[in-house]
């Protein structure tokens, strides 16, 4: 039997919930008036879910709690399990250099830079790492910021404006949504990785445009893609519009030395107008930023708000992902061990049957089992097995797209690819032998 629901029990699951989504809450002070939480957009949808696995008795796979050092390895509520769940792509978080670089600056600078950096904000560290930044990418200058989504929420935000169009893939990164959505320009996706389709929509909202911008990531987090970035370049040449590439999943992943979706596809990285990045993933610290000519940086540095009205990155932070850019460079076979192990998963989950979709086997690899219940379900018999993994679901893909996401670590060993292959096998058949239609 299947591990989603038949169509009847999907039916009196959903009776059920009306029921109690029409239910006013009278017991609430404010029930009915404008200062009613339960009035926000999107609240009742988040009860109904709440309340459906609740009504399903399945426990949610958000915010599992690690209790530890979260790399090839982890610890989740007291039992150790092969971790897919992390960004930590090699193996830099909790490496030793790392942790004394991030202790020394500590001890030097304090925790925290207790001001932005146009007041007083400003560490030697910063200069440092931008310095780095801009060398790994072929550019002029780097800037940093606190967070990666703040990066490009703030970046977009500052660059575009109301008369501006911002051409992207449809599944581009939700900071690059927001950053579009405050700076008021319109916003035209193309079908994911549909190079015909983002010429068609770039070319047909160019020129009621005062300018362009076309958008995409270096590496798919939800789909373990890329793009073909030399005609992303030659697109955006074509159409006097500024090409912006988040490399968030893509830096110390993509290309011989990880320099990128640039190194991976050969392609002058000078063509690409802005390229993006965070710290928190193969870099191991946190924050985000831009790398692109010298004149856009300086000017953002003294006018983006995310950088002129932002504590400045924590020192620590910037010493971890500079000691960890200087571990990659130095250690390239990491990249190596990386790559080879996202193909060895993927190709030992096709070879069970599972539907990878259109991971290249980088670092990212779905498994896509169609309904979010079957999917949940599947997670929790995984983890229970000693495996943990990523869960996406309905809404954020569609209902019948639902997945697990491995992330790939250069640590993973060839028993650990053997085991979560086998496993994730072992929880698809037991969760096939679950009554769905068991709803309590």
């Amino acid at each position: 039997m299947s591990g989603g629901l038949s169509a009847t029990a999907r039916m009196a699951l959903l009776a059920r919930l009306s029921k109690r989504r029409d239910t006013p809450a009278a017991s609430r002070p404010d029930a009915g008036s404008a200062r009613d939480f339960s009035t926000l957009p999107g609240m009742r949808d988040f009860g109904l879910l709440k309340a459906a696995l609740d009504q399903l008795r399945m426990q949610s796979p958000l915010f599992q709690q690690h209790d530890g050092l979260a790399g090839a390895h982890s610890v989740i509520g007291g039992r150790e399990v092969i971790n897919f769940a992390s960004y930590n792509y090699l193996g830099l978080n909790g490496d030793p250099r790392v942790r004394e670089a991030a202790k020394a600056a500590v001890d030097r600078f304090g925790v925290s830079p207790s001001a932005s950096r146009i007041t007083s904000g400003e560490r030697e560290l910063h200069g440092k790492l931008e310095a780095a930044l801009a060398e790994w990418h072929g550019a002029e200058a780097a800037l940093t910021f606190v967070s990666g989504h703040a990066t490009n929420v703030t970046v977009i935000g500052h660059l575009m404006g109301p008369r501006d169009v911002v051409v992207h893939d449809a599944a581009i990164h939700n900071s690059c949504t927001e950053g579009v959505r405050l700076s008021g320009a319109r916003r035209v996706p193309f079908a994911h990785n549909d190079m015909e389709a983002a010429a068609r929509e770039l070319s047909g909202s160019r020129r009621a445009a005062q300018r362009a911008m076309l958008l995409v990531e270096g590496h798919y987090s939800m789909d373990g893609d890329s793009p073909d970035l030399a005609r992303c370049v030659d697109m955006a040449r074509r159409h006097d519009a500024w090409l912006m590439v988040d490399e968030a999943h893509s830096l110390g992943v993509l290309g011989p030395t990880g320099r990128g979706v640039a190194e991976a596809q050969n392609v002058d990285p000078v063509g690409v107008d802005l390229w993006m990045g965070t710290l928190s993933k193969t870099l191991s610290a946190c924050g985000g930023y831009i790398a692109a000519r010298a004149e856009v940086i300086d000017w953002l540095r003294h006018t983006a708000p995310g950088s002129v009205y932002s504590v400045a990155l924590a020192p620590p932070l910037a010493a971890a992902a500079l000691a960890s850019l200087d571990v990659l460079r130095a250690e390239p076979e990491r990249v190596a061990r990386l790559q080879a192990n996202g193909m060895a998963l993927r190709e030992r989950l096709r070879a069970r049957g599972f539907n990878t979709g259109a991971s290249q086997g980088s670092a990212i690899v779905p498994v896509i089992l169609g309904s979010s219940v079957r999917t949940v379900k599947v997670a929790g018999a995984l983890l229970e097995r000693g495996v943990a993994t990523q869960v996406v679901v309905f809404p954020a893909v569609p209902e019948q797209s639902a997945r697990l996401r491995f992330f790939v670590s250069a640590d993973h060993s060839e028993a650990d690819l053997d085991r979560a292959a086998a496993l994730l096998t072992e929880a698809v058949a037991a969760i096939g032998r679950v009554d769905a239609h068991a709803l309590g």
